[in-house]
This record gives structure tokens, sequence and C-alpha cells, in this order.
């Protein structure tokens, strides 16, 4: 947490300008808590009993997949978080050093976007436990007004704890970790003594290809968070533990992932219908008892809140990097209008949320891991990152490169994106090599896509790494070029 933030209050001013190293004072063990909060969600219990019911996963295959997945997505999260220790800037910020001042428009224009799907969907769930936790304690029936009410409610909540900054959202996260795990133990104990373990420990083994599908599908939601890792490190020191900071990483993660899928392998072997369910929450007032239901839920809607927080205060750094000349905060809502409106529509039409969820989870993955390919490949060349370069987006910036454009990191992207889509299977889109193969039978789309970007761009001709240029002990944030001003 930096000194800026603190002595200027709650509202965290900074953008995407480089932090000073002298404000440069967070710690690592400040990122569990981060990585706690950006996984309490009810939607791992819905993807745990996926495992189940879709995949036909037994007990002691839902636990590989629970232990895997966030270890290889959180992992990543990690490593990529390394970036920001070095650079002190946001992840799409750094990105302009690889892919060049106006190519990096092209993978942050998919990745923003791509963000509204992922800030809905977060919506949508926080807006049907509040639904469920009326109907619970009050009776009330849900209705479309009642819907959309709800749901505006969520995005102005979720609006206003990112737009205060990091240090709001750091601050909610770490009491929601302990609620969380309060709670969670409660639901759990109950499921131990109310379950009948032998119809769980009776289901039969599925598939190796359903295995590793199922972390593909689990370690999706890890894979969002890769391009923004960067975005919760930045005010790390650069002596801070690189170990500690993948470590912190999936440790938090982890915490939650592991007992949330396992939980909802549980649930879903008396209630096979929770993988499909019309809304991912309202099961739980079924399944458990009023006096576990309505707290935990209302935890539930406090861990949505801490997930869009975090990751609208992202998109906040990435809209300003696509040339929004805007303040953080007002970037911020950009996409709280926007996860309204489209949370509207998911909420009033669609007839399977959980359906619309796993086929958005398959191309999100691509969509993010194109970027992760070229990026963490970048890193392996490059341990410092030019703050007056990534601030000058004219073409007197040493990240000008050809045009503004590096021909290496926008080819490798572009073609590992494609590579990774050709593999991808989903109700809205299946590739033409989806089948008959095992990348596209085992779902491993997502890392096709890191592996042909990541090496293609290591084998392209690339622009010299320029050294970064030596900034005055009194640059200030006021100081730095317009471009980046906010």
């Amino acid at each position: 947490m930096s000194k800026t933030a603190e002595t200027e209050g709650a509202l965290e001013t900074r953008g995407i300008e480089q932090v000073p190293d002298n404000e440069r004072t967070a710690r690592t063990r400040e990122l569990f808590p981060t990585w706690v909060g950006a996984n309490i969600s009810v939607l791992l219990l819905t993807m745990g009993a996926s495992l189940v019911v879709t995949y036909h996963l037994n007990f002691w295959q839902a636990i590989v997949v629970a232990v895997a997945a966030p270890v290889v997505s959180y992992g990543l999260v990690g490593l990529i978080g390394i970036a920001g220790k070095r650079g002190g800037a946001p992840g799409m910020a750094l990105s302009r050093a690889v892919f060049g001042q106006r190519g990096n428009l092209l993978p942050g224009s998919l990745i923003w976007v791509a963000r509204w799907g992922w800030e809905t969907i977060n919506a949508v769930t926080g807006a049907y436990a509040v639904l469920t936790i009326l109907k619970i304690l009050f009776g009330v029936k849900s209705n479309s007004v009642l819907d959309i009410v709800t749901l505006l409610v969520f995005v102005v909540a979720t609006f206003a704890i990112s737009g205060l900054g990091i240090n709001a959202v750091q601050k909610c996260n770490k009491y929601a970790t302990y609620l969380f795990g309060l709670f969670s133990v409660l639901v759990l104990a109950y499921l131990v003594v109310d379950t009948d373990w032998s119809a769980v420990f009776d289901h039969s083994a599925g598939s190796t290809a359903a295995v590793i599908t199922g972390v593909g599908m689990i370690a999706a939601g890890g894979v969002s968070w890769i391009p923004t890792a960067p975005d919760f490190t930045r005010y790390l020191p650069r002596t801070a533990s690189s170990k500690a900071i993948v470590g912190t990483s999936v440790g938090g993660a982890g915490i939650v992932v592991l007992p949330m899928v396992l939980m909802g392998a549980v649930m879903a072997v008396s209630t096979p219908d929770l993988a499909s369910a019309a809304d991912p929450v309202s099961f739980l007032g079924e399944i458990l008892p009023t006096w576990i239901a309505v707290p935990y839920l209302l935890i539930a809607v406090i861990g949505m809140l801490l997930i869009n927080s975090m990751s609208m205060y992202s998109a906040g750094f990435t809209a300003q990097t696509l040339g929004f000349k805007v303040p953080r905060h007002w970037a911020v809502s950009v996409n709280a209008v926007i996860s309204l409106a489209f949370g509207g529509v998911l909420m009033l039409v669609a007839t399977s949320f959980m359906g619309s969820f796993i086929a958005f989870l398959s191309l999100l993955a691509v969509a993010f891991s194109a970027w992760v390919g070229v990026f963490g490949a970048d890193m392996l060349r490059r341990t410092e990152y030019d703050g007056r370069a990534m601030a000058d987006t004219t073409r007197t910036s040493a990240y000008w490169y050809r045009g503004g454009f590096s021909p290496a990191a926008v080819a490798a992207w572009a073609i590992g994106l494609a590579a990774g889509l050709m593999f991808t299977t989903s109700d809205w889109f299946t590739g033409p090599l989806a089948h008959d193969n095992v990348i596209g039978e085992y779902g491993l789309g997502w890392v096709a896509t890191i592996v042909v970007s990541g090496l293609l761009y290591l084998a392209l001709p690339k622009p010299a790494v320029a050294a970064p240029a030596a900034a005055g002990p009194r640059e200030s944030a006021a100081e730095q070029p317009e471009s980046l001003a906010v």
C-alpha cells in the first residue's frame, strides 16, 4: 500500500503512471487476502457441481481438479505479477513496452471487452444472491422490475468500492476473508453431517479428458486475472520476493477454490439439478438451513462485490491505456454502465445461466491467454520498464517501434489467438479443430494459445530493449507527460 494512497485518504488518485520507488511500500503478504477476495464466489459451488453432473467425475477426481486449477492459473497470476514490481505500473500500461504504443490497443481492447462479460456474470450472480435472501426471509418472489433494481443496487455498490481505489478494495478483502472463512467452515460442517457419503463415494469415475477439461473450466476464472496481476503488485518494492508473490497468489486462491469446488461436487450428488439451475444461487436456500443460508449468501454478495470491484478497478486502467482521457474512477463508470446493461439482458432473456457462463469461460480463457503468452515470453528478456517511454504515446517514445507497433508481439498475439480459437468448443462457438485431437477434446485451446503465442514471439525478430530512462529525484505524477495525466 503506497504512502500516497494513505496520506491522500480513501480515494486513490494515481492512474497508469509509474509508481515512484519511494511510494512502493506494500508487502507481499497483502496479496493473500486480495486473491482470497477474488474467489469468494458461489459460482465455484456451481462449477464444482458441474464436475459431477456434466463431466461425470467422482469425488477423488474433483479433488484433483480443485487442486490443479488454482495452482496452474494463479501460478501464472503470480508470475505475471512479478512484472508489477519490476515496472511499478498496471499490467496494460506495462504491455505498451511489449506491443508498442499503438499495438497495445489490440489486445487491450479485447481484454477490456472480455472483462465486460466477466463483470456482467459477477453482477448477475450478486443480484441473484440478494433476490434469494429476500425470498428466504420475506417470501418476496422475483419479477422483472425487482431483478433490475437489485442489479442496479449491486452495480452502484461495486462502482463505489472500485472507484475509491486499492485501499478500499484491500480493506474490504481483508474483512471478507475472515467472514467467509468462518461461514464456509459452518457450511462444510453441515455437509459433513447431512450428506449421504456412500452416494458420494459410489459415484463412478469419469474420463481423463473430462478431468483435464474440468481443470481448464475452473482455471478460466484465474486466467482472467492474469493481465491485471501487476495492478495489485505495482506498489511492491523492487526487492520484493518473486517467490512470495507467486506463493501468496496461489495460496490465497487455493484456500478458497479447493473447499468451494468440493462442496459443490458434494451438493450435486443430492441435488443433481444444481449444475443446470436457472440461476447459480437459489439452490443454497433449498440445501442449507436458513440460519446458515442467509449469512452465507450475504457473504456471497460481499464476495461478488469484491470480485467485481477488483475487476472494475483494473478495467479503469485498461480504459486509460486505450486513450480515455479521464481519471481512473471515472473510467470505471464505463464498465459499470456496460455491466448493468448486459446484466439486465442476461437476467431477463437468458434461459440457462450456467450454460452461458461455461460458454463464456471457454472463450474468455483464450482471449486472455494470447496476451499472457506474449507478455510472459517478453518477461524472460525484459527485467525493467521505462516509465517515461510508457507515458509517452508519441513517435518519440522508446516503445513506438515501427509505426507504434511491435511486429513480433502483434503477430504472435494474433496467430496465437486464432490457433486457440480453432481448438475451442463452446455453446457459442466451435473451432474447426475442436474434435478428433487431444488439444480439442481435452479443452486445451487456452493452453495452445499461450504456447503458440509465446513460442512464436520468442522466435520472431524483435526490437532491442531500450534501457529505462533515469528519472529525476524530484519527478512526481504531476510532472509525467500529459498523455498519462489523470
